[in-house]
């Protein structure tokens, strides 16, 4: 007994994190809240800032050719209003948007958004940029919170309100030549680090800024709401926005828009009550990406959506592509466990798991109910590109499991005409939970180092229809070899290193 009980510290020997130096978030103690009883019946407005939140988060910013792949991407999955760039910050988006622009790029239903400090020279060299386009989202915005007042400003509430509204007059006085020439513009105002400011004040500088634009229901303001850093649980964010909403004066002639960060990890969670609390939009990115621990993914979100038969507006159903694009462009890899687009989240390896998902397949394809209700499979792999019946594997934790697995992958490849995509990396990962021994896993990432041999180089020019860009921190490759001899090959690759 006596040596159990001198295996476990003392308490006063445990090691305590120093919890005494953060203060918890005061709440807005709002008793009257209608939000919990709301439903989201439809999808919101959305906003991709993948070009500009999401660039400017990136060790390396993308290229001119890499924007234009995003670009291309976020029109192909239906986005309407997109950031395209902070172009007075960075000569790059200056150059992106003028080309857009230039070129004829955007569509006739789709709005560019750009992004501007509350400054008049960054003000004029960002009408520059916009000059010709048809409609234009003018994003405005400066910091209203308390500590940024007190420590980076040095600036009373006041002094603040006199900031935004002097910048919004001369938005409203430089835009003036462009609507005479036909260009519609819109405004939209960021009180930035919204959550960290007091709610009277962020509805006070709101409305100050609506009288100096004049904005109506006929043509409204954009009032953007963000969580700038995610400082408290999501219901509190919901609070916010509900007092925020009954106390802003002419609240008709605004469009609500959230733009949450996911520094608490519940970013999605943020903007879903948000909606349910009366948001009209959203901004994020695909799949999070953004400053330190990323913007609400746009990707989930929607999704979530759809998953409740709630038309998210957004055409998701080539994942893999998807994936694959933002990959390229970022060079940050799509974790395997990402909702709905991680390369392991159709897939079981509990005995149990895929006993009882494939009874409930079974009863799908009975077509006794119309509606998709399958065990551990909340939407239907098929819905975005993938095949339960591929995705859903039996595999055992031995090293005689590795060749066949690896056959069943490279069947698995999403095929475009001769080309495909070979998800190495998924074979590597997937090694981890079966890995009992350490020379199964050492197979896995030798597999993975030779990959290279097998794909041969990479030409941008001959992919046909997902167009990657070769990263050497990028394992999913675009291969040009044709289907059979690429599992031909595979297949001699892992015989030999099995020997």
């Amino acid at each position: 007994m006596s040596s159990n009980t001198n295996q476990f510290p003392k308490l006063a020997d445990q090691k305590v994190m120093p919890y005494q130096k953060y203060k918890p978030f005061k709440a807005i103690g709002l008793k009257d809240r209608t939000w919990p009883d709301q439903v989201i019946e439809r999808a919101p407005r959305w906003c991709s800032v993948d070009l500009r939140d999401g660039n400017q988060a990136l060790i390396e910013p993308m290229t001119p050719t890499e924007k234009q792949a995003m670009y291309d991407l976020l029109l192909g999955i239906g986005f309407k209003e997109i950031e395209v760039g902070f172009p007075a910050a960075s000569q790059t988006d200056f150059d992106f948007v003028r080309k857009i622009i230039d070129e004829g790029l955007i569509p006739d239903d789709v709005t560019i958004q750009v992004l501007c400090q509350a400054r008049e020279d960054l003000i004029t060299r960002t009408i520059e940029a916009v000059s010709g386009a048809r409609r234009v989202i003018f994003h405005l915005y400066n910091s209203t919170s308390t500590l940024q007042r007190r420590v980076v400003f040095g600036m009373s509430q006041p002094e603040i309100i006199g900031l935004a509204t002097r910048a919004t007059e001369l938005v409203k006085r430089y835009t003036q030549p462009l609507v005479d020439a036909g260009t519609d513009v819109v405004l939209e105002y960021s009180p930035e680090s919204y959550t960290a400011t007091e709610m009277d004040f962020a509805v006070e500088i709101c409305a100050a800024v609506m009288a100096a634009w004049g904005p109506t229901p006929d043509k409204k303001i954009i009032l953007n709401l963000p969580a700038t850093v995610e400082m408290a649980t999501p219901n509190i964010y919901a609070d916010q926005l509900e007092y925020f909403m009954r106390a802003l004066p002419n609240r008709d002639a605004a469009v609500i828009s959230l733009h949450t960060h996911n520094d608490r990890g519940t970013g999605v969670a943020a903007s879903e009550l948000g909606l349910m609390a009366g948001a009209d939009r959203i901004e994020g990115t695909l799949f999070g990406n953004g400053e330190r621990t990323g913007n609400c993914d746009l990707i989930t979100m929607a999704m979530n959506l759809f998953s409740q038969g709630v038309d998210p507006e957004l055409y998701l159903t080539d994942m893999a592509r998807i994936v694959a694009v933002s990959e390229a462009c970022t060079k940050i890899p799509v974790h395997v466990r990402q909702p709905y687009a991680g390369e392991l989240v159709f897939t079981a390896f509990s005995g149990s798991h895929q006993d009882a998902i494939r009874k409930g397949m079974s009863h799908v394809e009975s077509g006794s109910d119309e509606a998709w209700e399958v065990p551990y499979l909340p939407i239907d792999p098929a819905d975005v590109g993938g095949s339960y019946r591929e995705t859903v594997r039996v595999i055992v934790s031995q090293e005689r499991a590795v060749l066949p697995s690896f056959w069943r992958i490279t069947s698995m490849c999403t095929c475009r005409g001769s080309y495909c995509l070979s998800s190495v990396r998924w074979f590597r990962r997937s090694l981890r939970p079966m890995a009992v021994n350490s020379s199964l896993l050492g197979f896995g990432m030798r597999l993975s180092a030779n990959w290279s041999r097998l794909r041969g180089p990479i030409n941008y020019s001959t992919m046909r229809c997902d167009p990657l860009v070769a990263n050497g921190s990028i394992v999913w490759r675009a291969c040009r070899l044709p289907r059979t001899t690429l599992k031909l090959k595979a297949k001699a690759l892992v015989q030999s290193m099995l020997l």
